[in-house]
């Protein structure tokens, strides 16, 4: 669709039609697959190689992102991403010389930053250097890095634990090394990518189940426990997409009765739920031994960058020893790991900033509710999604908010489903009431255009 053809359009229209052309493009563009036949001919030299073998410009995921990139063009929105802040990026943030409220960081105890943290990271930096220069196993340890998993295991209520320099490496390694085969993997059916790259990764068996839905997994285990070995289910503790989280206790239950493994993937939930942010299981009241992988990253509540896994011993050791992630990547950075242990022993110390988080988000959820505001399923805990249905519209959303001093991403086909296009909101303590309230009455008024 030309530009030339809009003229003359009301923007109503004209925005339809260019959503219209937009969709179509898009499954057009999942469909552009070379057909089996062709494969043949290829093989017998009779047929050239189609560009999009060999050309990354003609590659079909590059193909896609163009389409979405030249709707947004002929709509005027500028593109929302890699968008360069100024300083720190907390409840508030400066791009481009202005403030803005800030819904677009995982910061969520305003930690990064925090002078104490920033003061423990330089530290380690003077006496540690700011690099490890190969892998624990071979330059050996640092004792910040034996300290940060000490304390994350003493969080758990479990016997160790070992960081990653990854939060999506951890998930991969730790799935792709653990599991095989002969091994089946069940997730819900929203878990994030992480773990599914883990699972490819794995070669293991791999079934979805629908999302939270306990019973729809104690079915499929009930059909497919015994044809496998070991058996993995994975779940996480909030699901950064759509803000809920899982009747746990349900899951550990099921888990039991059909002799399988249980993992929770902690990334958006430590820090944020239980009376002292403790995550997950301090909010069902449970022990760390409940549960037979935990993982978490560093670069949310804990303010550094990273991943980790606790459990016990048995599971530590073997991932230090024999997990490709750990064992053949370069250690964590001393700064990293000093920032991410005096952010935990700030959670432990303040519990007030996870229980603050916590009330913004409830008057976040209850405010946007209250005004229509299509939120999900979302607890209104640390992430809150407004869904506004298509790619176009989210995008437009974001801009005018942008516009308007209030920094919020737009999440896009493919990471949703087009029609389930949506801004997702992040909370953070150091927001104000004031500055939750101006953020939904903003939000409402120009969905209401």
């Amino acid at each position: 669709m030309s530009r030339k053809s809009l003229v003359g359009l009301t923007p109503q229209i004209k925005e339809k039609l260019i959503q219209q052309s937009l969709e179509r493009r898009l499954r057009q563009g999942s469909a552009a697959e070379v057909p089996l036949h062709r494969f043949a001919e290829m093989a017998a030299g009779n047929a050239a190689i189609p560009e999009q073998y060999y050309r990354f410009d003609k590659h079909p995921g590059y193909q896609q992102l163009r389409i979405l990139a030249d709707g947004a063009a002929q709509l005027g929105i500028d593109s929302p991403y890699f968008k360069p802040h100024d300083g720190i990026a907390g409840g508030r943030t400066r791009i481009g010389g202005r403030e803005y409220l800030n819904f677009s960081s995982y910061n969520y105890l305003g930690l990064s930053g925090h002078p104490r943290i920033a003061a423990a990271a330089k530290s380690a930096i003077d006496r540690y250097g700011t690099s490890v220069s190969a892998s624990r196993a071979v330059s050996g340890e640092r004792p910040l890095h034996r300290e940060l998993e000490t304390a994350i295991a003493d969080a758990y209520g479990t016997q160790d634990a070992v960081a990653f320099v990854s939060g999506h490496a951890t998930n991969v390694t730790t799935i792709g090394y653990l599991f095989g085969p002969r091994d089946l993997v069940l997730h819900d059916e929203l878990i994030h990518n992480s773990t599914l790259q883990g699972i490819a990764l794995s070669g293991a068996r791999r079934l979805p189940f629908a999302h939270n839905n306990w019973e729809a997994l104690d079915a499929l285990l009930s059909q497919q426990r015994h044809q496998f070995e070991r058996v993995l289910i994975v779940i996480e503790g909030i699901y950064s997409m759509d803000g809920d989280f899982p009747e746990l206790p349900r899951f550990i239950d099921i888990k039991r009765r059909h002799k399988a493994f249980l993992m929770i993937d902690e990334a958006h939930s430590f820090g944020v739920m239980g009376a002292a942010g403790l995550g997950v299981r301090e909010h069902f009241g449970l022990q760390g031994a409940d549960v037979d992988i935990w993982m978490g990253t560093l670069s949310k509540a804990l303010a550094g960058c990273g991943g980790y896994i606790t459990g016990e011993t048995a599971l530590i050791e073997h991932l230090k020893f024999l997990a490709p992630g750990f064992l053949y990547s370069v250690g964590m950075a001393p700064p990293v790991a000093a920032a991410s242990l005096a952010a935990l022993e700030c959670l432990r110390r303040e519990p007030q900033r996870a229980a603050t988080l916590r009330e913004r988000g409830a008057l976040f959820l209850k405010l946007a509710r209250e005004t229509g505001v299509n939120t999900g399923t979302s607890a209104g805990l640390a992430v809150i999604p407004a869904i506004v249905g298509c790619s176009m519209r989210a995008a437009r959303l974001s801009a005018a908010l942008f516009e308007r001093g209030i920094n919020v991403q737009p999440i896009l086909y493919p990471a949703v489903p087009e029609k389930l296009a949506r801004l997702r909101f992040f909370m953070s303590c150091e927001h104000s009431e004031a500055d939750i309230r101006e953020a939904v009455a903003r939000l409402a008024t120009e969905l209401a255009r």
